[in-house]
């Protein structure tokens, strides 16, 4: 009876798969907007189809109590198993609790190296060590650092702000015992991506006055998440239905990172949940007048919408720079350490890294800025694939590279 029920399972799978390619080739069942100058569109519109179809078939189990919508996109952001590498000595550890992996170069070093915390994005739903091996990999190799992945926990079977918290804990941890590492206490940098972004600049905001640990030397932020009052930036605009992260599914995803209900997505979407106030307060900091002309062809200013007390009584959060690094003082910014910003020109998240870019500078802080023309949000994560990756991908991963060396 048991292998019945599992032929009936294998079977509704097939037919699944079958009426998915079916769907596939429907051009108008996707939205997606593919730009002509967007990095090899052909290869992006297939591969951002397959995932909506993935984002489908995950519903789908979850409607059927098999499993949770966010588990098989887990075990497919994991991507396939690296080879073993000779240049690296990759060990798995825990940092007070927290999972770790160190890649640390196998050849000898005259003096202590650099060391790179690298914390890895994916909405804090997805991703993980395995899913940005390839990544750290070759910023070690590369760069001739000891780089430390962190696999703090997701949510949401682990709510927020756990894992600000866990980044918090384990780079610590790291700062305090980076000497056991071969690695100059001095010399260590904070990396991250989409909101591995936002949990290295959080990272960098709250350890900047610390006196018990040695200062974080700089702070890379690849296409971060940094504020969630306004999803009516130009880029927001313009990428508003791109591949992968649409001004839609940016909002969802946060709601589903927090716990909250998705219902709220609209009013959210459309600035509801922002007291006036609140928007003459933070307007010095987040508004399109401050985004450079050459980025806002085409952009319209949003009408006026009606404030909702209901809706920005249950996201609280968004308004803590935990979530939105972008609302920190002054008094924070100014004593952040060097900083790398990469942006992409087709991603909803390009001004925030603009703003943050401006507002750094303003502050005196040292700002490398890397603009990919033809990249798009999520380039990164498909680096090291060969004829499967993208051109922007290892322009990202360069850009990164070329900046660690400096320090």
């Amino acid at each position: 009876m048991e292998s019945y029920y599992i032929v009936v399972f294998i079977t509704g799978i097939l037919v699944a798969f079958v009426l998915m390619v079916l769907i596939a080739t429907d051009r108008n069942f996707f939205k997606e907007e593919i730009p002509p100058d967007v990095d090899q569109p052909a290869k992006l519109r297939f591969y951002h189809r397959m995932y909506t179809l993935m984002e489908i078939l995950a519903k789908i189990l979850n409607h059927l109590g098999i499993t949770e919508e966010h588990t098989l996109t887990r075990l497919i952001m994991d991507g396939l198993p690296a080879c073993w590498d000779s240049q690296l000595s990759i060990k798995d550890l825990h940092f007070d609790g927290v999972p770790v992996r160190i890649y640390l170069p196998r050849k000898p070093s005259a003096s202590k190296r650099r060391g790179v915390i690298f914390i890895h994005g994916g909405c804090g739903i997805f991703g993980s060590i395995r899913s940005y091996e390839r990544i750290c990999r070759y910023i070690a190799r590369k760069s001739d650092s000891v780089v430390v992945s962190l696999g703090y926990h997701l949510a949401p079977e682990h709510k927020y702000p756990a894992q600000t918290l866990e980044c918090l804990t384990a780079t610590v941890h790291f700062l305090r015992t980076a000497e056991t590492y071969g690695v100059d206490a001095a010399r260590v940098i904070v990396c991250g991506d989409s909101v591995g972004g936002t949990f290295t600049a959080s990272v960098c905001q709250e350890l900047r006055h610390r006196t018990d640990i040695p200062k974080i030397r700089a702070q890379v932020l690849i296409y971060p998440f940094l504020q969630a009052l306004s999803f009516n930036l130009p880029s927001h605009q313009k990428n508003a239905a791109i591949a992968f992260l649409s001004r839609e599914r940016t909002v969802h995803f946060i709601l589903k990172y927090l716990n909250k209900d998705c219902s709220l997505k609209e009013p959210i979407l459309a600035g509801s949940h922002v007291p006036e106030s609140t928007n003459l307060k933070y307007r010095k900091w987040i508004n399109p007048d401050l985004i450079p002309d050459v980025f806002k062809l085409g952009y319209k200013p949003p009408l006026p919408t009606l404030f909702l007390p209901r809706v920005h009584e249950e996201v609280q959060e968004l308004f803590e720079p935990w979530v939105s690094p972008l609302l920190a003082e002054d008094a924070v910014v100014c004593g952040l350490p060097d900083s790398c910003i990469v942006t992409c020109e087709h991603d909803v998240l390009r001004d925030e890294g603009l703003l943050y870019k401006k507002r750094l500078e303003d502050n005196n802080v040292h700002v490398t800025w890397h603009h990919v023309e033809k990249g798009f949000h999520g380039a990164l994560g498909l680096f090291g694939y060969g004829i499967f990756s993208f051109p922007s991908s290892s322009t990202i991963m360069n850009h990164v590279v070329d900046f660690v060396i400096c320090y």
